[in-house]
This record gives C-alpha cells, structure tokens and sequence, in this order.
C-alpha cells in the first residue's frame, strides 16, 4: 500500500482488481493549499462530490462512462446545496450506481478504515481470533496469535471472555467485542477470563499494532508423500513475506511437491499477486493490463521462483480477483495443476483513494488479461481438474475446518493424486538449484 499525507492525496491500492500508481496531488485542488483551506475542505460537501467527480472523470476505464452524459452529472451535483456530508454521500452513491459498476463505489470513513486496514494485514488490538460458542453461547477465544499482547499474557484457546473493561460479555456479538477489544497501540485494556479448572480472573493488556497471520502451512505425509500445504486467505500487504517464509520453511524440510489452497480468497493487492507468482514461477508471464486508451502493460516473472517443486492449486467460487491472476499465471506457464471450482470471474483493476473527509474512492481503471490473453472476467478461471464439492461436502468443511488440507476434504486428496499421477510429479533435475 502507498499512502501519502493525509487528506489529499490518492491513496492507490491493487486489490485486484486493484493496480497502484501514486500521485502526490489532488486532480481537483492543486498544490498549495493552506491549513485553513484545507481544513474548509475538509468540512465542504459540495468539494467533496466534485472531488469524486474529478477522479472518475480522469480515471475510469470506459471512457463513454457508460453511454452517461457525465458532464451534465457534474452539473447536476454542482447545483444541489448540501446541508450535511451524509446528503453528498448520497448523491455521490447515486452518480456512481450509472456507471454500472459494482466496483467503483464510494465509501464512509468508517468503510475506508476497515478497507485500508485489511489490505495492510495489520490489526490493533491484543491479537486473538474469537467465537460464540455454540454450545455455551459464550465469548470464546479461538486462538491467541503468536507473539501478540495475547498470547505472551498468557490466554489460551478455550478461555471465555466474561468482561472486557468491565462490561459483560453476556449476549454480546463478535462486531461489539471487537470493537471493544480494539483501540490505539499503548493504551490498555482489562479481560475478564473464565479458564476450566481455574476461577475467574482479570488479564491486564496493553493494545499493540499486530500483524494478522494469513498464510497458514504445515508438511503433511499422506500417501506416503511429503506434502507442503499452504492456504493463502487473502493477499495482504503482507502476504508476500508471509509465503516467502512458508516456502523456505518447506523447502528446508524437504517437501516433495505442494498444494496451494486460494478456495474462499477473495484477492487484496495486485503488487502482492504478482510477487508469489514469482515465487512459483520462474520465467514468463503473470498478467496484462489495458487502461481505458488501450495501453497495455505485461508482468513477467524475473528468475527468482524460490522452488521448482510440483504443485497443485486449490479454487472455488469465491477466489476472485488477485487469486485469479496467480492462478491464471501457474496455468498458463503449465507451473501448477488446478483443482477445484470455476473461480469468481473479477479481470477489473481499481485505484483506491483516500478522499479530503476521510472517505474513500474505489475506481476502476483497467482490464486485465491472462499471459495467454484471457478474458476472464464474469467467466472464471476453469480448473484442469473440476470437483465440485456437493452442499453434504461444503457443511462439513465449514463445520469442522481443521478437515481443510487433509484426505477427508475431496479437492484436496484429488489434487494429491492428480499431482502423483500427473507429468506434475517429475523430480527436480539436478541443474534446477533454487
């Protein structure tokens, strides 16, 4: 993510569909603005909307705006007097929806926030992963990430959360937990515990900026084989350190061949995509991009994959987006097998900004396109090997996901056996060194 001062200029994400690209001024407002103006601006709905205005206007991939007269629209918000920024957001939402683009779409502060925080892969809080219990009904932790406030006061899986700060817990949702739970870095937070064989007992914390782990892997042994699994749940900020570690990890244990599972990942960052298909990948293509003038840019790997291992990736219905580019990357280079479901079908890159309230802008500003030239957009990517699971199938996975990359998740044990049976399970020659 680049993000520059606060609140002017375009904060540009890849959540590809996302590219980034940065500039250091507003299309609308210029260079030199003082603390007063910028402050009025701030609290000016009318500048608002025609900052939105100006952005799509320079940026958005069809350039007839959707056979939309888009200098009247101008015209029209420019005309209206608002009272409130809530009435500009409206109006805003409302000019946007005649693009016909889910994509490009206008978000509160508060939506931005959440956005921009789950592309930096990074949380404020005390770093555990919660549940309602279905049995108990209470607040329970799932998990204490490693090396957060949590986990080195000591919680564990199994505790339940009685009180935070002091208020119950009692019929209180995940949303309201969280909310309490969270807070600026060094401030501090007190938890009610509830410990079998324990009695209750306060946990004093202090909030700590946390790195979510979203790269899980482990050195399976089935069929004999040892098996690198790694599940990649969305393309962070930090996703590619994250892999990058998995990778070595594995390959220091001698892993024979992997399986990567992208089922359910939405995507993230374009930048992050295009650095773990260079992880798998040591030459050709990963992705072309085209902008609303026709101009093109390819991305191609540069020789530095980190293995050369067999692998199998994993998909379904929901990896979209970055998922696809790195899916459609390894198959079009013939780098992994593909197992699964039809993919989401998102081919669309959007520029994000942070807008002068706060706010933020999601725009599309290009197409992108498979190395081969494929369109994948509302299609999906088909996989060489299709399995779909059956409803029986999907609502055991859910209800028990530690099955998830085991012989008892059928896409999984398919993609096994497709890479044993396949030309994917050729040994490593002996000049191929990573």
């Amino acid at each position: 993510m680049n993000q520059s001062a606060k609140p002017y200029s375009p904060l540009r994400v890849a959540l590809v569909g996302t590219m980034v690209a940065t500039s250091a001024t507003l299309y609308l407002f210029g260079q030199a603005w003082t603390k007063q103006v910028k402050a009025a601006l701030q609290d000016s709905p009318k500048a608002l909307v025609d900052q939105v205005w100006q952005l799509v206007n320079r940026e958005y991939v069809d350039g007839k705006f959707n056979q939309q007269n888009w200098q009247a629209i101008r015209q029209g918000l420019l005309s209206k007097n608002y009272t409130s920024k809530q009435e500009a957001y409206v109006a805003i939402r409302s000019a946007l929806q005649r693009l016909g683009d889910p994509y490009t779409r206008f978000m509160d502060p508060k939506q931005f926030e959440t956005l921009t925080s789950q592309t930096a892969g990074e949380v404020t809080g005390i770093g555990i992963r919660m549940e309602i219990n279905d049995q108990t009904k209470r607040l329970t932790v799932v998990e204490p990430i490693q090396n957060s406030p949590a986990d080195k006061a000591g919680i564990k899986a199994g505790d339940e959360i009685i009180a935070i700060n002091g208020q119950s817990t009692s019929k209180m949702k995940i949303d309201e937990a969280s909310g309490l739970i969270r807070g600026q870095a060094g401030t501090a937070i007190t938890l009610k515990i509830s410990r079998p064989g324990n009695n209750l007992f306060d946990i004093k914390l202090t909030r700590a900026t946390i790195e979510v782990p979203i790269v899980r892997y482990t050195l399976k042994r089935d069929n004999g084989r040892r098996i690198g699994y790694i599940r990649l749940q969305e393309f962070s900020s930090h996703a590619a350190e994250q892999m990058d570690k998995a990778i070595r990890d594995l390959n220091n244990q001698k892993v024979e061949f992997y399986v990567l599972d992208l089922r359910g990942n939405p995507g993230g960052l374009l930048q992050a995509s295009v650095e773990i298909a260079r992880m798998w990948l040591n030459q050709g293509g990963i992705v072309k991009t085209v902008d609303r003038v026709g101009g093109s840019e390819e991305t191609k790997a540069n020789g530095t994959a980190l293995t050369n291992r067999p692998l199998a990736i994993l998909v379904d219905g929901n990896s979209a987006s970055a998922s696809e580019i790195l899916t459609g990357a390894l198959k079009d280079n013939n780098r992994a097998v593909v197992v699964g479901s039809q993919t989401y079908g998102k081919a669309l890159v959007q520029s994000v900004h942070e807008l002068i309230d706060g706010s933020g802008l999601a725009i599309t500003i290009a197409h992108y396109y498979t190395p081969k030239g494929t369109d994948i957009n509302k299609k999906g990517i088909t996989p060489d090997i299709q399995l779909d699971l059956t409803q029986a199938q999907e609502r055991e996975l859910a209800a028990n996901p530690n099955l998830l990359g085991t012989l008892s998740d059928p896409q999984y044990a398919r993609a096994v056996s497709a890479i044993l049976d396949s030309k994917f399970a050729r040994p490593p020659q002996p000049s191929e060194t990573f």
